[in-house]
């Protein structure tokens, strides 16, 4: 089974807080950080506004790997605010007219910025072939989209499959995430189907011993 890297999605830990948790997080042992955008639209919560993000980033360091999810409309610019300082930035399927995703795709990479889509359980996966070619990321979400602590759906496993054999089969190297009731049982079925990044949330963030968690998901 080959080694995964580890996305914290700290969504929940208080504003105030969470430059400090943050560096645990990558003290033990975390690869990036997994933060989610919600614009009480898309999905009906909202979380991180751009302040927030600013103010994050400002208070840790540079080198870390800000992995952000917009789960909201206003992609165009919402990818531009978010862009100074994120690593990779995804955005749904679901959020955009299909004619459109190939220039936000070209609007990220143009930010130098990596470019990632995610679908949704109840979206079909191979309605990303026409994209896949020019992605560095796909994200599985493996549960609904807007609120933490769900439990795993296990849809997302023939997915992983699909995207990892499209892979394989088209020479292609985008990285596949999963998002969604990860822990340490269903860590080992998707790492069986060859995933690249685990997203965890409530499983690390609610456990006062972060390195423990993040080992027994690796």
């Amino acid at each position: 089974m080959k080694d995964v890297k580890i996305a914290p999605s700290i969504l929940g830990v208080p504003c105030l807080e969470t430059p400090g948790v943050i560096k645990k997080l990558l003290l033990d042992g975390a690869d990036l950080i997994h933060y989610d955008v919600m614009d009480g639209r898309f999905v009906s919560n909202t979380s991180f506004p751009i302040e927030e993000f600013e103010y994050h980033k400002k208070n840790v360091d540079s080198n870390v790997i800000f992995d952000v999810h917009l789960m909201t409309y206003d992609l165009v610019d919402n990818i531009k605010k978010y862009s100074n300082g994120a690593s990779y930035i995804t955005f749904h399927y679901e959020a955009i007219e299909e004619h459109k995703i190939e220039d936000l795709i070209s609007l990220i990479h143009f930010l130098n910025v990596k470019a990632g889509i995610s679908i949704c359980p109840n979206t079909d996966v191979k309605v990303l072939n026409p994209y896949l070619k020019d992605l560095d990321l796909v994200l599985v979400m493996s549960v609904v989209p807007g609120k933490g602590g769900q439990s795993f759906m296990d849809i997302s496993l023939d997915k992983i499959s699909y995207l990892d054999n499209y892979r394989k089969d088209n020479n292609l190297s985008y990285l596949i995430e999963v998002d969604g009731g990860i822990n340490e049982e269903t860590s080992k079925l998707v790492k069986n189907r060859n995933v690249d990044i685990l997203v965890a949330g409530s499983f690390i963030i609610k456990s006062s011993d972060y390195k423990t968690q993040i080992n027994k998901l690796k």
